[in-house]
């Protein structure tokens, strides 16, 4: 439902409200004048963007964990919890309650109750107004980044590169017997041949303090390896029997059909595997899509994407975005990342991967649990 039609279903005393906060010169004794008043307020675009412009980062971090859901309704206890997770930082001695923050979007209009018994306890945000709101924060965030006009001197693009590695797998566990090491493992000799016969080369992982939270066998191996690996894994393509590591009767079926993965495929594996460590990745990448349909200054896109991310244990934000998430987009061939002198690197969407993410949707509760083997 839309905003109109939500406010004609709120009480007196809601939109009494909302107008308060947009300073509506009405008679608050009339439903139907009141509505118009907030409709004229909220539609005027000036105002529209003040209310946004004016958001605490802890306000856009929970607006961002509902802008790109599918979904149109939220239990109290999942809005509760979402905007608990916007604070990073927890003082001890603060009256701060989540509850507050749901109470200040509903005096702005922004969320309701549903209006049947059956969706009573639930809130929805309306559909134009999340449009809108999308819209005025993708104008403020891309006022902050720095974009290039032409092409870098040198960029890198992917595409096709992974799925082509994961057919190579796949083919050098057909021509030979891998073992495995007691902890599950390929031993670094066998590692190391098949790192050499991919398109992309990657380094062994060295002696490191922690390597976990980004798939199974991430704490061994290095991280496009490991995506290409666990992805197989899960699909069923290769097992792991009595510290051998062979293909499956599926993954001989693969090979000998010459099928080759579907990218949008892997971008959805790699959403589940990952979210665990990054819960808001999904929309992270959804802001991605949005503001680097050009070559962006990855300095600019840090200003504005890294208030939005959590730390994850030794894992800081900046090292998130650059080696979780944008590395790994340019590896699934999302996007293409560059090198451009006095600017630094710059990274910008392929057609294939904006059209992959637009086109996938993983739900909240979608995602691969890992266990946290912590040192």
């Amino acid at each position: 439902m839309n905003l109109a039609d939500m406010l004609s279903y709120a009480d007196i005393r809601e939109l009494s409200h909302i107008a308060r906060t947009y300073a509506c010169e009405c008679s608050t004794n009339s439903k139907n004048e009141l509505i118009q008043s907030i409709l004229s307020s909220i539609g005027r675009k000036e105002v529209f963007e003040q209310q946004v412009g004016g958001l605490s980062m802890e306000d856009i971090r929970f607006l961002n964990s509902l802008l790109f859901e599918r979904r149109d309704l939220f239990s109290l206890e999942e809005l509760l919890a979402r905007a608990n997770q916007t604070r990073f930082v927890k003082e001890e001695a603060s009256d701060w309650n989540p509850r507050d923050t749901i109470v200040k979007f509903k005096h702005r209009g922004w969320l309701f109750n549903g209006h049947s018994q059956q969706t009573r306890y639930l809130f929805q945000v309306p559909q134009d107004l999340k449009r809108k709101i999308g819209e005025a924060l993708t104008k403020q965030f891309a006022a902050k980044l720095q974009y290039i006009g032409t092409d870098p001197t040198v960029y890198r693009d992917e595409q096709e590169l992974l799925v082509q590695d994961l057919s190579a797998l796949l083919r050098y566990l057909q021509q030979q017997e891998v073992q495995l090491s007691a902890d599950g493992y390929i031993y670094k000799r066998n590692l190391q041949q098949l790192l050499e016969s991919f398109a992309v080369q990657e380094e062994q992982v060295g002696r490191t303090a922690w390597r976990f939270g980004y798939g199974r066998r991430f704490k061994e191996y290095p991280n496009r390896f490991s995506l290409i690996y666990d992805y197989c894994y899960y699909q069923g393509l290769i097992t792991e029997e009595q510290q051998v590591l062979e293909l499956t009767l599926e993954g001989r079926k693969r090979l000998e059909q010459g099928r080759t993965e579907d990218v949008q495929d892997i971008y959805h594996f790699w959403l589940r595997l990952y979210k665990g460590a990054i819960p808001n990745l999904q929309s992270l990448v959804q802001w991605i899509d949005r503001l680097a349909h050009s070559w962006v200054t990855v300095a600019s896109l840090e200003q504005v994407l890294v208030p939005l991310i959590k730390p994850f244990y030794y894992d800081a934000p900046e090292s998130i975005l650059n080696h979780r998430i944008l590395q790994m987009m340019m590896h699934i061939g999302l996007i293409k990342i560059g090198e451009e002198e006095g600017l630094g690197r710059v990274v910008m969407m392929t057609k294939l991967g904006s059209g992959v993410i637009k086109g996938t949707y993983v739900k909240e509760e979608d995602k691969i649990e890992l266990p946290i083997d912590k040192p």
